[in-house]
């Protein structure tokens, strides 16, 4: 009998009704993922008894949901219960699996399908079991498109006889819905829902649609699992890159010290022996602190010491001069970014200048940003000096460097010079690096 005008054939509602069962599958594997807790779960190879509980109230309570939704309102495309019950077991252990199944199939039971919760409890069961037996990255490489090398892999399975997961995973859920189809079939689909499809096409669309239900969540959650390894790699890389620039500042600042106690073992044997034991005691200060990120106040304490060895190669013509606000104390800075400045004006700025000179340090907050600047009243540059100033040494290379990989375009360092008046070196860093240090 053909079809009535403006009406669905059955062929078209089953097909509609698989593809709104997927679509459904494919948001619920997205909503879960999307929770901090459960997203944590996840990414954990070990799980405790409290996790796999989480991960199975988490994934069987809407599928719960469907199942209800199913039997009040007759939308068969919110059923889950088996392709949930096999993720879970597969996921999570056979228990996980059990209670996703066991959650699926109560409501089932109360409305008189008995077969539903002995079903689809011993689906999780056993997709427990195969997770077991399977690697566990060939579980999460698990994917919607092994349909399309399923004919090589059968060919490879046959020549070297070896087990290949990616074919037993495709044909658990083949199995389990085969599985269901004929028990429905045998005992009605009043003890046990299934979709009843008629034919062969329709029974292929079934199977097919059951293997894609398993494989798309596993997918989304593979993907936040590979997104997550992704992000952490960037960290640790950032941690590394920061790492390597101040391991490159500190022999800089060990060198050009050792050079100016060199300088003076001869003509002052006793001044040169109290550099080294000031050198000595902040070299074994930044040895003990490992921390990439410390306050305003802790670094200028660094740089106080600097100075102190500073302070006795050059005597009274090495002034120092501060202008710090108190609630700029508190501000996290990268560890050992102002010494290269301090170094750079005494230096370029000082060290050649007739009478010596002084180094002015002013720190403050403005507009949600810590503001440090270090100005002396040296030498100064020439414009074209200025030009290449942060990319010709070393120190300032490294500081202009090390903003730009912790903060990227959110810190910044501005030079500003004037022949025969000095220079000031300008770093402004976004306050939100509060949080950095811990």
């Amino acid at each position: 009998m053909p079809p009535t005008p403006g009406l669905l054939s059955p062929i078209q509602i089953l097909l509609t009704t698989l593809v709104v069962k997927l679509a459904l599958a494919a948001l619920l594997g997205i909503v879960l993922v999307r929770y901090r807790r459960f997203r944590a779960i996840l990414l954990s190879d070990r799980r405790a008894w409290p996790e796999r509980l989480i991960f199975a109230a988490s994934l069987g309570t809407p599928v719960m949901a469907g199942v209800v939704a199913r039997l009040l309102l007759s939308y068969k495309a919110a059923d889950l219960s088996l392709e949930a019950s096999l993720v879970a077991g597969l996921i999570a252990g056979p228990y996980a699996g059990g209670i996703v199944g066991f959650l699926a199939g109560f409501p089932a039971v109360l409305a008189g399908e008995f077969a539903a919760l002995p079903f689809a409890v011993g689906c999780g069961f056993a997709g427990g079991g195969f997770g077991a037996l399977c690697p566990r990255d060939a579980v999460w490489r698990f994917s919607p498109f092994v349909f399309t090398s399923l004919h090589e892999r059968f060919w490879k399975l046959a020549r070297r006889l070896q087990v290949d997961w990616q074919v037993v995973l495709f044909l658990v859920p083949v199995g389990f819905e085969f599985l269901r189809l004929a028990i429905a079939n045998r005992i009605g689909t009043a003890y046990l829902f299934s979709m009843n499809p008629q034919g062969l096409g329709q029974t292929i669309a079934v199977i097919l649609a059951t293997v894609l239900g398993v494989a798309i969540p596993i997918k989304i959650w593979d993907n936040a699992r590979i997104e997550h390894r992704l992000v952490e790699q960037e960290k640790l890389l950032m941690a590394a890159r920061i790492q390597a620039l101040s391991s490159q500042i500190n022999p800089h600042f060990l060198f050009n010290a050792l050079n100016s106690i060199a300088s003076l073992v001869r003509s002052q044997p006793e001044t040169a022996r109290e550099l080294i034991g000031k050198l000595s005691n902040l070299l074994r200060e930044r040895l003990q602190s490992r921390d990439q990120f410390v306050t305003l106040r802790e670094e200028l304490e660094t740089i106080d010491q600097y100075l102190a060895i500073e302070a006795v190669r050059f005597g009274p013509q090495l002034r120092v001069e501060k202008r710090i606000e108190p609630e700029a104390l508190e501000a996290i800075v990268p560890s050992m970014i102002l010494q290269p400045l301090v170094e750079n004006s005494i230096k370029h700025g000082l060290t050649k200048k007739i009478g010596g000179g002084t180094i002015s340090l002013r720190a403050f907050r403005q507009d949600g940003r810590s503001i440090v600047e270090v100005a002396d009243d040296g030498l100064g540059m020439a414009p074209d000096e200025l030009e290449n100033a942060l990319t010709a040494g070393i120190g300032l290379s490294n500081v202009s460097e090390r903003l730009r990989v912790t903060y990227g375009d959110h810190a910044t360092l501005l030079l500003t010079s004037k022949q025969g008046q000095g220079t000031c070196a300008r770093l402004e860093i976004p306050e939100m690096a509060v949080a950095m240090k811990s």
